[in-house]
């Protein structure tokens, strides 16, 4: 697939939109006004010449002789990408235009631009799409559920949106890839920077095979800040939001707040009640926050099209003597009756592939028919 070309018609507008995207930190209110009103040319002409309100003035002042537009598109552009903005077909208008509805209280509005690289139409992959975010401090456990619940919402047709962190971002995404699918890695900093460091070779991938978005333009480094903005888009470009584990202060809870102001369905993922990575889980539940979802189709059920995507519950999914059928089955008798084995030893015993057995494991944990212990996985009897 080739890259979406950009317009040479509308190089004047994509040229001031580039200058206004590193002019202000995102998401820059009365800037963002100032655009709507005159247009994004006229804007940025004010903008250089210090002809603005004062509320425009301290968005802008520090950062208006910044003159790269220029080069950050060609910079860009070298790196397989392009800036995509509101005047371009490929802006997501429907996904993006929920932020201004709710700007004003909780978030942030739409997007002056976008930086993005890799292959697809970025209007296109969003129209059937889930964010999946949790903790970068994550259990084995939320990991393997991670990637799972991306595997299989690929298989489904469905974009995988995450933030690229270290943890149930970076599972998200490989599990996307690993089943061929589209990933969109929302980052924090300039789309040419891989952050984090350890996930260059990750994001290389998703950059040749999904795509890397950014509010910001090219060479701008991670804050805290940034990644506290960069959520917003997550939750925007997504149909829905699931959030695979938490802790009581996680940023997923941020992704999770502001996808219930853009009124979009909250998911979670349930996990054990001693671990400290599904606190903030739990707390979405309790708080009536949101639902409950334990397999893809539940998953896709919520968040996809009314009518066509509706689960339905597979047949016989337990054997009579209550415990899973093919894989699962032979997994669940590998298991442990007293203590824990091991990942390995159960794959061994069962005969499974051990990437296999590491996804059914945590399946079988929901269903109430393993317990992860110290030594390492162990039976529950079924009734």
């Amino acid at each position: 697939m080739t890259t979406p070309q950009t317009a040479p018609a509308t190089d004047a507008v994509r040229l001031a939109r580039a200058y206004l995207s590193r002019v202000a930190e995102p998401y820059p209110a009365a800037l963002a006004t100032l655009v709507a009103e005159v247009g994004p040319v006229e804007a940025a002409e004010r903008v250089r010449a210090g002809e603005v309100s004062p509320s425009v003035a301290s968005q802008t002042s520090a950062r208006r002789a910044e003159e790269h537009a220029r080069a950050d598109l060609d910079l860009i552009a070298r790196r397989g990408g392009r800036l995509v903005i509101p005047e371009d077909e490929e802006w997501p208008r429907w996904p993006l235009l929920a932020l201004a509805n709710v700007a004003a209280r909780r978030c942030g509005g739409e997007p002056l631009a976008l930086w993005v690289r890799g292959p697809h139409f970025l209007a296109d992959v969003v129209d059937r799409a889930v964010a999946v975010v949790g903790s970068r401090a994550a259990s084995g456990y939320g990991e393997h559920v991670a990637g799972e619940f991306a595997y299989g919402l690929a298989l489904a047709g469905m974009t995988v949106v995450s933030g690229a962190a270290y943890g149930i971002d970076g599972a998200a995404h490989r599990g996307s890839l690993g089943a061929g699918g589209v990933t969109i890695a929302v980052l924090a900093c300039g789309a040419d920077i891989a952050y984090p460091g350890g996930h260059q070779g990750l994001l290389g991938r998703v950059a040749r095979e999904g795509l890397i978005v950014s509010e910001y333009p090219p060479g701008v480094t991670p804050a805290r800040h940034r990644f506290l903005t960069r959520n917003r888009l997550i939750a925007a470009l997504g149909g829905g939001t699931v959030v695979v584990e938490a802790g009581r202060r996680s940023g997923a809870k941020n992704t999770a707040a502001i996808t219930l102001a853009l009124g979009r369905p909250l998911m979670v993922v349930p996990g054990p009640v001693t671990s400290v990575s599904s606190v903030g889980c739990h707390e979405l539940l309790r708080d009536g926050h949101a639902e409950s979802v334990s397999s893809v189709a539940e998953i896709v059920e919520s968040v996809g099209r009314f009518g066509d995507d509706l689960a339905t519950r597979p047949a016989e999914k337990e054997s009579d003597l209550g415990a899973p059928q093919g894989e699962a089955m032979r997994v669940y008798e590998a298991l442990g009756k007293r203590s824990g084995v091991s990942d390995e030893a159960v794959s061994v015993e069962s005969g499974v592939p051990l990437d296999r057995v590491r996804a059914l494991l945590p399946e079988l944990e929901l269903a109430g028919l393993a317990l992860h212990v110290d030594q390492g996985w162990q039976k529950l009897e079924v009734g």
